[in-house]
């Protein structure tokens, strides 16, 4: 029986892997966050490459080293079935079809091909076709999920690094200052690496690399690894490579921001930043560079997210639909709703997702952990029941200011500023998990008298949790 993926087969999983990950956003952090920290850039990596890399990575190990079959299987060994339902079909709709998936539409509309319409176009009719394109290209390789290696690790992927390097490389190899002279400013200038942590929790690919585990066992199983153990090997290892491939380029993408403030004046996000590169370097060519660098990020970050959510609603709700009919449905959903409009989406989707980062991290927290020390039912449930329950504060954090104001909600976020530590920062959840898992371990002890789980006794009810 095969246990380990060729060299070459490794190569392209990672690359896959990586290009699954690597979207529009993970571009306009570091860009922004490089010119932001000037001469501080390299604390600011420091920190953000921690939570940046260090959270998805994690979630490929989480899915790897507990042999889950995806993301219901993990949250139904730590947690339970319902639990399991629930928060699997909130994040794969979350990142999925609603809200991420046409944002990635959007955004390389937005940032790179409205600015080449021809004369007589307007935005709107400009951006149903670019997305009945997009949604074109999306399903034609989606329905075809055996295929996702060579199309993405083969082939958008080695395209995206030819484009991206084009760009990056002239850049760095052309600089127009010296960084060290570029002033920090804001909070880049007091602490660096807390701002840089900060901008990498910001990604939220913690949910990508929850999404994204089913994709890699089942491309891993069909070259022929089979061997729960083995498939698990091969998934960490992709992960661990591809994650260092995410942090080589965050580098140069943030070196490349620094730079930029030798020639261009601050700019208000990420995008604006990458224009100022390219057309700088580019001139009349800028806008069709960065329109293919960020088409090309999305569109294979859209195909791997149609591909992973079709995949696991398949499992789900067996007979319910086949796999190319759950891709056809969540490939409309995402062409439908990326007609509303960037803004549109950002606004709904934002709080979404901030609720349920908490909820991915603390279980990844509750994975890696649980397979080094054994933990009880009732730390596990203690902490992911105050996780659940404190994210309401960030997604209320998150929402528009007129729907706070509506709401009347402005009084209750103040109070949380004064009172909860770290909420104004986007880590309210951190305390009250933090506090659940202490009430998870007095309960462990009220309940057994003990002090320390035994590994053989937790695994026992874990077992009898999934039964």
């Amino acid at each position: 029986m095969k246990q380990n993926l060729t060299f070459g087969e490794t190569l392209s999983l990672t690359s896959m892997l990586f290009g699954l990950f690597f979207g529009a956003g993970n571009l306009i952090f570091p860009v922004y966050m490089g010119q932001m920290a000037g001469s501080a850039v390299l604390p600011a990596l420091a920190g953000f490459l921690v939570t940046g890399v260090g959270m998805p990575l994690l979630g490929v190990v989480a899915i790897g080293i507990t042999g889950s079959e995806g993301l219901r299987d993990l949250c139904r060994k730590r947690i339970g079935d319902r639990f399991a339902y629930a928060f699997t079909c909130a994040l794969y709709l979350a990142i999925g079809p609603f809200f991420a998936c046409p944002r990635c539409v959007t955004v390389p509309y937005e940032v790179g091909i409205r600015q080449i319409l021809p004369a007589g176009i307007s935005s709107q009719t400009g951006l149903f076709l670019f997305s009945l394109l997009f949604y074109i290209l999306t399903l034609a390789i989606s329905l075809k999920p055996g295929n996702i290696l060579t199309w993405i690790g083969r082939i958008l992927n080695p395209i995206f690094f030819v484009v991206l390097g084009i760009l990056l490389i002239t850049a760095l190899t052309h600089p127009t200052g010296n960084i060290a002279s570029f002033d920090a400013v804001g909070a880049y200038g007091t602490n660096a690496v807390a701002q840089g942590i900060l901008d990498g929790y910001n990604t939220m690919d913690a949910l990508a690399g929850l999404a994204f585990g089913i994709v890699v066992i089942n491309v891993v199983r069909s070259r022929g690894v089979t061997e729960p153990s083995a498939v698990a090997r091969n998934t960490v290892r992709a992960g661990i490579l591809s994650c260092v491939l995410m942090a080589f380029i965050y580098v140069l993408v943030a070196l490349a921001g620094a730079g930029s403030r030798g020639f261009a004046a601050l700019s208000d996000n990420g995008g604006a930043v990458l224009s100022d590169i390219a057309s700088y370097y580019f001139h009349g060519y800028g806008a069709l560079l960065l329109a293919g660098i960020v088409f090309f990020a999305c569109l294979k970050t859209v195909i791997g997210l149609v591909t992973s959510c079709s995949s696991c609603f398949v499992e789900m709700f067996p007979g319910v639909l086949s796999y190319k009919k759950w891709a056809i449905l969540f490939s409309t959903i995402t062409f439908v709703i990326a007609n509303a409009g960037l803004s549109s989406i950002i606004k709904i989707s934002l709080p979404v997702l901030m609720m349920l980062y908490p909820i991915a991290i603390t279980l990844i927290v509750l994975a890696v952990a649980g397979h080094i020390v054994p933990l009880p039912v009732e730390i596990r449930l203690g902490m992911m029941t105050a996780a659940v329950i404190s994210s309401v504060f960030d997604f209320v954090r998150a929402l528009p200011a007129d729907w706070i104001a509506a709401a009347n909600l402005g009084g209750a976020l103040s109070f949380l500023e004064a009172k909860l530590p770290f909420f104004a920062d986007g880590f309210g959840w951190l305390l009250p998990t933090i506090a659940g898992f202490f009430i998870g371990w007095i309960c462990f002890r009220l309940r057994t008298g003990r002090s320390v789980p035994d590994k053989a006794q937790t695994d026992d009810k874990i077992r009898a949790d999934q039964a």
